[in-house]
């Protein structure tokens, strides 16, 4: 609700809201109560990134990283996402699973953070795909909320692995 010039939220998520200012409408994304998680990509190694820190996002982008934008919304708190870095191939992993960080740790896989972002509860989120490139070297994993892009990946060889965890809806 709007009231006297304030957002009033009676929930988590994201939303948009519909407004005129200068005798034009614009639309504006509000989110409640969640991280924006940034998506990056590296087009000389074909990675996509995912950092909630926009301190990490800038730098990287002076690096070279094409920004590409919101990817999802992550929850203040729920379920610990690790992130992982393989210093052979550089390329980054994110994962809930305590098992599989483990075993790409002793894989040769760095740890890079066992709380990198949350996960929201299955029931009340928007899940995050995880799709696998089996023609690649490296960087073959992606995460999307998006069916269309899962689609896409899958026409292009792609292979779906399921939800990997889940965003704000």
């Amino acid at each position: 609700t709007i009231d006297n010039g304030s957002v009033k939220y009676a929930s988590v998520g994201l939303t948009s809201l519909n407004t005129m200012a200068y005798g034009r409408n614009f639309q504006v994304a509000v989110i409640s109560g969640g991280r924006e998680m940034y998506r990056l990509y590296n087009p000389n190694s074909g990675e996509h990134f995912y950092t909630s820190g926009a301190e990490e996002r800038d730098i990287d982008v002076a690096a070279g990283w094409n920004y590409e934008g919101v990817g999802w919304i992550a929850p203040e708190s729920g379920t610990p996402v690790f992130r992982m870095y393989n210093p052979v191939a550089g390329e980054h992993h994110y994962t809930t699973s305590q098992e599989e960080a483990a075993a790409l740790v002793e894989a040769g896989w760095n740890l890079e953070s066992d709380c990198a972002f949350y996960s929201a509860d299955a029931e009340t989120g928007m899940p995050i795909y995880r799709l696998y490139n089996p023609n690649a070297f490296a960087n073959n994993h992606h995460f999307t909320p998006s069916e269309d892009e899962v689609s896409f990946l899958e026409d292009a060889g792609w292979i779906f692995e399921g939800t990997a965890f889940y965003g704000v809806k």
